[in-house]
């Protein structure tokens, strides 16, 4: 007998630039994820939250009531519109809920129309315990939206994968083959889980990430699908920077990749910022680490040459949505950015 499986139901997982219901935060209170500095995050991630709640209701994880009424003030001070914005009661270890978050699915054949893949999680390869919050997120969010929930029983990151909307996921073999997350499947097994779980029909695979990326490689500082066929990949212009022959060898898999139409991909080059260092460390600055709403572009800038250029780059992959530009210095002392933070809870009416 086949097992009943998300993609068997008629369920995937739509695109980013697909039309959304919602954002899903969880509320930044771990201290140690911004070592002497997580009060300087605050009014990057507020103006986030403000850019975001123009087009779309944001949904945030808090810890307690205590955490609601400071983040509730704070939010208010940025000039967030309040009616957009929802708190719910759901303690988290860590902020990052594009990896903890749940993983929404659609489908118009299915007797419920929306679902939540509750991936397994390990914070990275078990690199930040405790952990035990956050891995039960997606289930917390699935009783409160009255969502059926399918747990594959695998480790799995939001961050790891991105989508077309067409049946094509991207993904880095640096951490989805990683022996930290799951040591018993090779490449053809947790392809299947892919397919099986997010409904798509092809896995493309580039080979590392960046430079400071604690996660071992995550797609999303990477390689981001801007439409079904094209995608932004981030180069290195400095020949001396670690991370140029790593994003020049991804730039030759790209090119090499066809879609399940025998299309090639349409690449888009986006610069990497000049390098963000803090305390001696080299941090995973990115300007891919976008988060696409309805209505804006949200993309981390540093304070760099280079933070204009990427901005017009960006815009003008996205027509018909604005650019919005926020200083993430702070903020990526984190070793993350606004996409990193987030997760899109899609539409079931998709145009």
């Amino acid at each position: 007998m086949t097992p009943v499986t998300p993609k068997s139901l008629g369920y995937y997982f739509p695109a980013e630039f697909a039309k959304h219901d919602a954002i899903w935060l969880s509320w930044p209170h771990k201290e140690e994820s911004w070592p002497g500095k997580i009060a300087s995050i605050y009014p990057s991630y507020t103006e986030f939250v403000k850019i975001v709640s123009l087009t779309e209701k944001v949904c945030i994880n808090v810890v307690d009531e205590k955490m609601r009424n400071s983040a509730q003030k704070m939010l208010q001070l940025a000039g967030v519109n309040m009616d957009s914005v929802q708190f719910y009661l759901h303690p988290t270890n860590d902020a990052w809920c594009r990896d903890h978050g749940p993983s929404f699915l659609i489908s118009d054949k299915a007797e419920h129309p929306k679902a939540i893949v509750d991936w397994n999680i390990n914070a990275w390869g078990g690199k930040y315990p405790p952990y035990d919050l956050d891995d039960v997120i997606p289930t917390r969010i699935a009783e409160v939206l009255s969502l059926p929930v399918f747990y594959p029983g695998i480790i799995m990151e939001g961050g790891s994968v991105d989508f077309n909307g067409a049946g094509t996921l991207m993904t880095s073999k640096s951490c989805l083959l990683n022996p930290n997350r799951n040591p018993h499947l090779n490449q053809n097994q947790i392809e299947k889980y892919l397919c099986d779980y997010y409904g798509i029909d092809q896995v493309l695979w580039v080979s590392e990430g960046i430079v400071g990326d604690d996660t071992d490689g995550h797609i999303d500082d990477t390689v981001r699908f801007v439409n079904e066929d094209t995608v932004i990949a981030v180069v290195e212009s400095n020949v001396l920077s670690d991370n140029y022959e790593i994003l020049q060898n991804n730039l030759k898999e790209l090119k090499q990749m066809r879609l399940l139409n025998g299309k090639q991909l349409n690449i888009v080059e986006l610069p990497m910022p000049a390098e963000v260092i803090y305390e001696g460390q080299s941090l995973p600055a990115s300007y891919a680490n976008f988060y696409i709403s309805n209505g804006h572009i949200i993309v981390p800038t540093f304070q760099c040459a280079q933070d204009d250029k990427a901005l017009q780059i960006i815009q003008s992959c996205f027509s018909s949505r604005q650019v919005v530009g926020i200083d993430s210095t702070d903020i990526i002392w984190g070793l993350g950015s606004f996409h990193c933070l987030s997760q899109q809870e899609p539409s079931i009416v998709q145009h």
